[in-house]
């Protein structure tokens, strides 16, 4: 049986794609299945970073090894080209923290992604854009491009756009615990006192929700050109 997993860090990241498929949790980690005689598509996110990233791929390999890697979900745009609400496929993906870089496979994409360990605000944007050949940032991305390198496993970076270059936003790195589970209650209330924030989280809301959608499309794209 084929098995090809699907890795984010949050479920709404993964909910167009997912809708109907039955649904668990365990040690805190999201999973959904869908099977047949010959294929297996497993879906699972466990929070943000590189550690909740890994945690989500060790528990899908718990069931068996993977023959086809995904990274999917909500990325910043480093340039201003880039459409908010819209998903682009990653050529490779670069480490920040180690300089690393992985390319995905054959048919991906023209846009590089860097993976930081921490939400990039607009400044950090900048700097990102300056320092790397990259057009999306992210924060899992590289450590399932690390695994995937080590199996020898195809790997593929699905990214949609929730944020532009531009984009005024609070600082989420105040409301992630340190297992990468974003706080959404005191996010929340946060804003609730700040209404210069509130256009800002508003059309990051809607450009996630689109994001989410194009994301599923582009995964059904790949897959049904692979085939």
């Amino acid at each position: 049986m084929t098995r090809t997993a699907f890795i984010a860090a949050f479920p709404a990241e993964l909910k167009p794609f997912v809708r109907g498929w039955p649904h668990s949790t365990r040690a805190g980690i999201h999973f959904w299945a869908q099977r047949n005689e010959e294929e297996e598509w497993i879906a699972a996110c466990a929070g943000a970073g590189q550690p909740a990233a890994t945690r989500a791929f060790a528990a899908i390999e718990d069931g068996g090894p993977v023959d086809l890697i995904f990274s999917v979900g909500w990325a910043g745009a480093l340039i201003p080209t880039l459409k908010p609400g819209a998903a682009y496929s990653a050529a490779g993906v670069i480490d920040s923290r180690t300089g690393e870089r992985f390319n995905c496979d054959a048919g991906a994409g023209k846009h590089w992604l860097v993976t930081s360990p921490v939400v990039a605000n607009h400044a950090e944007k900048v700097r990102l854009a300056a320092a790397y050949p990259a057009a999306l940032v992210d924060m899992e991305a590289a450590a399932i491009a690390r695994l995937a390198a080590m199996r020898e496993t195809p790997f593929y970076c699905i990214k949609g756009v929730s944020d532009s270059l531009d984009a005024k936003l609070p600082d989420f790195n105040l409301f992630l615990s340190p297992t990468g589970q974003l706080d959404a209650s005191q996010l929340a209330l946060y804003a609730a006192f700040r209404p210069w924030h509130w256009p800002a989280l508003i059309r990051m809301g809607e450009n996630s929700s689109k994001a989410s959608h194009s994301i599923a499309r582009s995964i059904r794209d790949l897959l049904e050109a692979e085939t």
